[in-house]
């Protein structure tokens, strides 16, 4: 149900860049080249955005463009593998995400990498600035430096009772540090407690849940990690048994059972790392293309999910939600 009508209801050397797009026809083709930690099967509704917005702009997979597609399926180990092989096959672009570009980078030094979610790239290393990358990176970011904190804030606007929190962390993934030290400051902003789980294979997500579950935590943030999407039913099946309100970054999570999501949407950051490509393969650098920041941060509430669990959203928070899933 969209928002309006339930409202209603209320009341990497020398680099060489990369040559200009091929017309129809052409014997060569310009080669993207995808690499994603996710699943496949996971990433199918935002990752079709791209080669949508490539058609938007004239390119016809198999006709003037090349798409090359890999998939850690949730493991971060792999990546390195993954990167590697795209790599020898010499693409003139890479669109990545989140923990696969430092994989990425490691593996080249000349390739163009748009990274269509990324976090704090001057931080780690990959530009220089925002408006001026300098570098081989550019591309969408998918975080803001408040967003941890207004995630906290909303969870406390749905559950004003709410002194420990859960923080599920995935140790393999490199920005984790980074996501865990922001977390801790808005908690203690809030004055509120986490409880903090990291874990590194998916079998891990029943121990994590069963012990916040004997421990009485009130309710769960998960960071926004490729392991934690791939699994995103099974974090939310075992968030409902466990009876645990959860806060995602992603509305994907709540599509699947999560209860709220406040971040990021990952279908419009793929449509827009179309229009990098476009621009890198028609000559432009990408370390002269601005990073942009997030154009809209999302609310979306999972209203099934709030009836399992015996959760009453406020009405101040329902008239800002963006959509909601029955």
């Amino acid at each position: 149900m969209r928002r309006r009508k339930f409202i209603s209801l209320l009341s990497g050397a020398v680099i060489t860049w990369p040559r200009a797009a091929t017309p129809k026809g052409a014997a060569e083709r310009p080669l993207v080249a995808v690499l994603l930690a996710v699943s496949s099967t996971s990433a199918a509704r935002y990752v079709s955005a791209f080669p949508q917005g490539l058609r938007e702009l004239g390119y016809v997979e198999g006709e003037n463009i090349e798409i090359l597609y890999r998939y850690a399926e949730g493991d971060l180990t792999r990546l390195p593998a993954l990167a590697g092989e795209l790599v020898q096959q010499n693409p003139d672009v890479i669109v990545t995400a989140g923990s696969a570009i430092p994989e990425i980078k490691r593996s080249t030094a000349t390739i163009p990498i748009v990274g269509v979610a990324m976090t704090d790239p001057v931080g780690f290393g990959f530009a220089t600035s925002i408006a001026r990358p300098g570098g081989q990176v550019t591309g969408i970011m998918y975080t803001v430096d408040s967003l941890l904190a207004k995630q906290l804030q909303l969870m406390l606007e749905v559950l004003p009772g709410t002194p420990r929190i859960g923080l599920l962390l995935n140790a393999r993934n490199p920005y984790a540090s980074h996501y865990r030290q922001n977390a801790e400051a808005a908690a203690t902003a809030f004055a509120r407690k986490l409880d903090i789980v990291e874990i590194r294979e998916p079998d891990e997500l029943d121990v994590a849940f069963q012990g916040w579950s004997r421990e009485r935590v009130d309710a769960v943030l998960v960071f926004q990690d490729s392991l934690f999407l791939s699994q995103r039913r099974r974090i939310a099946a075992l968030a409902i048994a466990a009876r645990l309100p959860t806060m995602f970054a992603f509305r994907e999570h709540v599509e699947d059972g999560g209860l709220i999501s406040y971040g990021t949407d990952l279908r419009a950051s793929f449509r827009r790392g179309a229009v990098y490509v476009d621009k890198i393969l028609k000559g432009a650098k990408p370390g002269e293309l601005p990073i942009e920041l997030p154009s809209k941060l999302e609310l979306v509430i999972n209203l099934k999910t709030a009836n399992a669990l015996g959760v009453t959203i406020p009405v101040a928070v329902l008239t800002r939600a963006d959509d909601f899933i029955e």
